[in-house]
């Protein structure tokens, strides 16, 4: 039995061949569409005067030709699909040319593709997103945010920020266990909306992981010397020294630090993640000691932080608000889950369960240990520096700060490991898309993990340590988890609406796609045969040899029954639908944009600050409703690795998610998006130099997606033969 139609199993290779068979069907195919229109208008003649049989005549020649008004539709996309195909060597097009989903077949046809080890188990993903998540800025935040944003209300604070957080993991929980592969939003990005996009991605988290890792590091010295009895109580040989010449005071103990957490991703990542348990669990008892202990104190005392005059709420619902907008940050490091994701054993249940099981118990805890403090001390008695140990040390409790202190240096290196941790990998998977050179990609044979650039990352982080204060740099930070959270939002709207149709093969494949695109160039030249003798056998008068070929048509027809049904209303309604959700897409985006600008921007003349948010509610609004209303694409059952999570309440839920990251992202302030520019205009010369004229879809040839399977047997075959 052969494939529903011809015509819809046509390969877009666009080699020049195809375009010459273009040329050449040209003229047919514009009778083809004068022709449907005789036929609706009742002008063809010559047709039986049995009513039956010119009811079947009828409906023969109406899907014979909209069966080749199709073929014009898929030919026309083979032109624009050869530009592309062909080198895609345009400045434009290179930005928008997308990758497909990492399968068997890549890892099959390509013998330069490393694979990662498949260690990791539920278990480690929940120590990997925790420690990660949870760092040191819990033992300070909590007094800072209460004294001046929260009161009393800093768990609803944490709440909110962690509902808001949530929005981000279902979005990434999604398109993890579809797209299984390292990368994390930079390899979502480049499947769902581009290259340019995803390279500005990665080159932002590149910066992320990298300061992040630095300013971590720097955080650890300070503590331990606490536990040593002052800040002067480290040896010498890892204390922080002033250089006056060079006007830095440099870190020792930070780059050692670094370097430790180097060699242990280098081991291997089973090995390391063992280690990240261990001081995460470290770092969770200490935060379940200052529950426990300080609702035991609370009680004790009568919860005097809750027994104000002015009540739960000081600041008001929007002191609240402005608290959550502070704490969100608290959240970052559950992406690092994501980006381990083909080091995963089962992804499609393992990585939505670890991501939002870590986010889960970071709520939790964070609420539990505000609710505690500032229950034992009023907010406006808190110490913004030390409110745990200050907290307790009000009660009595001095010895408390030891442990408190060792939470705090536990919960640093965790997080220093899980800053760490996805770098190398972000850089191996530029790397294997031919953006960055192959060395990043190189995998170790006996380890199974990027030694190269794990080593390369622990190096540059740890020279940062050393001898640069990153305090002022950490903003920049904020930037490339903000970038990605949003552009990972626009990627399931993307998913659902308009998914990829076509995907990229390789070159190597062209004689397979050319022997696919030859067999059924065939079968439609043979129906063009047997429909034109037929017709005009009809023509001359034959009744026994027209009736003859009229059964043919009818035998044809009802051998391939999905082409009565396939019209080009169809093809055009669908063509239509995907339209229209893009640009809704689009608009959606620009709405949140202009409604946080104006809302963040109150410099703007209160009129024209009201008018510009009313049109950016209306653009929000219209693109919720039209999304509601239009269906959802079918291709989205097939897209990548199916059987996995998915996300709920779209396109509520991935619009909220968008509309709050670009409210954080341009309350960033102007220095930090200064610096980032710079970074961001360096990473965009380095992609026009080197990354755009050596990406792996430089000559890739795009292919339906429905016709992979096909064209990768039809290799195989010839390569068995």
């Amino acid at each position: 039995m052969g494939p529903a139609h011809p015509i819809r199993t046509v390969p877009l290779n666009a080699q020049h061949k195809t375009r010459q068979t273009i040329l050449t069907l040209s003229p047919f195919l514009r009778n083809a569409r004068l022709g449907l229109v005789w036929l609706r208008l009742g002008i063809f003649r010559n047709l039986p005067a049995n009513p039956s049989l010119k009811r079947g005549r009828i409906e023969s020649l109406r899907i014979y030709l909209e069966s080749k008004i199709e073929l014009d539709l898929c030919l026309s996309s083979i032109c624009w699909q050869g530009a592309i195909g062909n080198g895609g060597r345009s400045g434009f097009r290179s930005l928008v040319r997308r990758k497909r989903v990492d399968s068997k077949y890549t890892k099959s046809s390509d013998p330069g593709h490393h694979q990662l080890a498949k260690e990791l188990s539920i278990a480690h993903l929940i120590a990997i997103g925790v420690g990660s998540t949870i760092g040191a800025g819990v033992y300070i935040l909590v007094g800072t945010v209460a004294r001046e944003h929260s009161g009393p209300a800093l768990a609803f604070s944490f709440l909110i920020a962690g509902i808001a957080a949530a929005l981000s993991a279902f979005c990434y929980a999604e398109l993890a266990s579809r797209c299984p592969s390292a990368g994390s939003a930079y390899h979502y990005s480049y499947i769902c909306l581009g290259e340019g996009l995803a390279w500005i991605i990665g080159w932002a988290l590149i910066l992320e992981y990298t300061i992040g890792g630095s300013a971590v590091a720097r955080g650890i010295s300070p503590n331990l010397a606490l536990l040593f009895g002052g800040p002067d109580s480290l040896p010498f040989f890892l204390a922080r020294h002033h250089i006056p010449a060079l006007g830095i005071v440099v870190d020792p103990c930070a780059a050692f630090l670094v370097f430790i957490v180097t060699g242990l991703l280098c081991i291997g990542i089973k090995e390391s993640t063992f280690v990240q348990s261990v001081v995460t669990t470290a770092n969770i008892c200490a935060m379940i000691f200052v529950i426990i202990a300080g609702g035991y104190l609370g009680f004790k005392s009568g919860w005097i932080g809750y027994k104000l005059p002015v009540g739960y709420f000081p600041f008001g619902v929007d002191g609240m608000l402005a608290g959550a907008s502070t704490v969100f940050f608290s959240y970052i490091g559950f992406d690092s889950v994501a980006s381990t994701a083909e080091e995963v054993k089962n992804p499609q249940r393992d990585l939505p369960l670890g991501i939002g099981a870590a986010l889960s118990i970071c709520c939790m805890l964070y609420m539990l240990v505000s609710a505690v403090i500032v229950g034992l001390v009023p907010y406006y008695a808190m110490d913004p520096d030390t409110p745990i140990s200050s907290a307790f040390a009000s009660h009595g409790v001095q010895w408390a700060v030891y442990i408190i202190t060792i939470g705090a240096v536990t919960a640093l290196c965790s997080t220093l490991m899980g800053s760490l941790l996805p770098q190398p990998r972000i850089l191996m998977a530029m790397s294997r898309d031919g953006l960055l050179p192959s060395f990043f990609s190189e995998v170790n044979k006996r380890t199974q993990v990027p030694v190269k650039s794990t080593i390369l990352t622990g190096v540059i982080a740890a020279m940062l340590a050393f001898s640069m204060d990153v305090e002022q740099l950490a903003g920049m930070v904020s930037v490339g988890t903000l970038l990605a959270f949003t552009m990972v939002a626009v990627s399931v709207l993307i998913l659902r609406y308009v998914p990829p149709d076509e995907v990229p093969l390789p070159s190597s494949l062209q004689a397979a796609i050319d022997s696919v695109s030859l067999r059924y160039s065939n079968t439609v030249s043979s129906e063009d045969v047997d429909v034109d003798v037929e017709v005009s056998k009809s023509q001359s008068g034959g009744s026994g040899k027209r009736n003859e070929g009229l059964a043919k048509i009818g035998e044809a027809s009802a051998e391939y029954p999905l082409i009565a049904k396939i019209s080009a209303e169809v093809k055009f309604k669908d063509r239509k639908r995907r339209n229209i959700a893009g640009w809704t897409i689009m608009l959606t985006c620009f709405g949140a944009l202009i409604l946080t600008y104006s809302a963040s921007n109150l410099w703007i003349p209160s009129y024209l600050r009201l008018t510009i948010c009313g049109m950016g509610g209306l653009l929000l609004l219209f693109g919720l409703v039209v999304l509601s209303s239009i269906d959802q694409d079918e291709g989205r059952h097939s897209f990548g690795h199916t059987g996995g999570f998915i996300c709920p309440f779209i396109p509520l839920l991935p619009i909220l998610s968008i509309l709050i990251n670009i409210y954080l992202l341009l309350n960033l302030g102007v220095d930090t998006w200064m610096r980032v520019s710079v970074w961001l205009v360096i990473g965009v010369v380095v992609y026009v130099i080197y990354g755009r004229n050596h990406s792996a879809l430089q000559h890739a040839v795009y292919v339906p997606a429905t016709h992979v399977d096909e064209i990768y047997k039809s290799s195989a075959e010839s390569l068995s033969s």
